[in-house]
């Protein structure tokens, strides 16, 4: 059994068009956007929870990397399984689960001075949308908030390194996932140009025990 040690990949997320994670208000005051965006309820800025990065991620490589639609998400691809889990079917019973490798941190907001001082008045905007009934011509208007183009989040991903020989392959799905969400998008409304982003400053660093990340940061540099 491998000596457990745990990999800290970090680097940041930069927002090369707005970003809309929707916090799911139930009211909404007249003025106000009608869909606003999750924030950090200390500071008020935006933020990207750690659940919307795995989601987006582990569909995105379901669908790269499986090779018939999976039933659930415990029939994904063997690599996929290993990295974000499996709630059964494992074990000698069948119904052992099988713990994730990944844990998402969430990412908060780190530039907004920089963001004001460029001449932004806000950390976030507003964006007006408008769907028209092609029955009744009937407009349905709605505002939309998003963090802002230009915006950087600190981004954390958390490794255990369970079996040696495959920190390696583990690392190629990883950055699989990186490069569909860079090329695909995070957030709602991705077919109408939101949520373009780009992950920079990838690093691996050892945070626990002693297994040598020269070789996987050689990958995040290629």
């Amino acid at each position: 059994m491998t000596k457990l040690s745990k990999i800290r990949f970090s680097g940041t997320i930069e927002l090369e068009s707005g970003l809309h994670i929707g916090g799911g208000d139930a009211f909404a005051a007249i003025g106000a956007a009608d869909s606003t965006i999750v924030r950090d309820a200390v500071t008020n800025m935006p933020v990207i929870p750690g659940s919307s990065l795995k989601g987006k991620m582990r569909t995105l490589l379901a669908r790269a990397y499986n090779e018939q639609v999976a039933v659930t998400p415990n029939d994904d691809d063997e690599r996929i399984t290993r990295l974000f889990g499996a709630s059964s079917g494992y074990g000698k019973d069948g119904r052992c689960p099988l713990p994730a490798r990944l844990i998402f941190r969430d990412s908060i907001l780190t530039n907004g001075g920089e963001l004001l001082e460029r001449g932004a008045d806000s950390y976030t905007e507003v964006k007006f949308e408008n769907t028209i009934n092609r029955v009744t011509a009937v407009a349905n208007p709605r505002q939309i908030e998003r963090a802002i183009r230009m915006s950087r989040f600190d981004f954390e991903l958390i490794y255990d390194v369970v079996e040696e020989d495959e920190v390696e392959e583990d690392l190629d799905t990883i950055l699989d996932g990186f490069r569909l969400l860079e090329l695909d998008y995070l957030g709602g409304n991705g077919s109408r140009g939101y949520g373009k982003i780009k992950f920079d400053g990838l690093r691996a660093e050892t945070v626990f025990g002693d297994y040598d990340v020269t070789r996987l940061n050689e990958k995040l540099e290629a």
